[in-house]
């Protein structure tokens, strides 16, 4: 259906430029939420654009489009977002709590 706004059909995106963080076993796919709440993977068809939206500092690794939705789908994310232009700020870290003296009652 031509005006079908979900597709069931997927073509893919070719070779992506996916963001990574690093974790105990290596590195894994970042995954990021629509505004409506959904997870979504990323993937960018240039390391300029990944850049242009998450800064330089971003690690990534290239997969193919296909094997981004093979990772991912496990999880229930069945959603790749390619290109997505804009990014929240990662929140700024916390400080370590301060521990509360132990009260005493008589």
């Amino acid at each position: 259906m031509a005006d079908d706004p979900d597709p069931s059909d997927h073509f893919p995106a070719g070779l992506l430029y996916v963001p990574v963080r690093s974790g105990p076993s290596g590195c894994a796919a970042r995954l990021f939420r629509i505004p409506y709440g959904d997870r979504t993977a990323v993937g960018f068809t240039s390391a300029r654009r990944l850049t242009a939206t998450l800064g330089p500092d971003q690690a990534w690794i290239r997969l193919a489009e296909p094997a981004l939705r093979a990772l991912t789908a496990p999880l229930g994310i069945t959603t790749v977002t390619v290109d997505p232009q804009f990014s929240a700020p990662a929140p700024a870290p916390v400080e370590p709590a301060t521990p509360v003296p132990a009260l005493r009652i008589a």
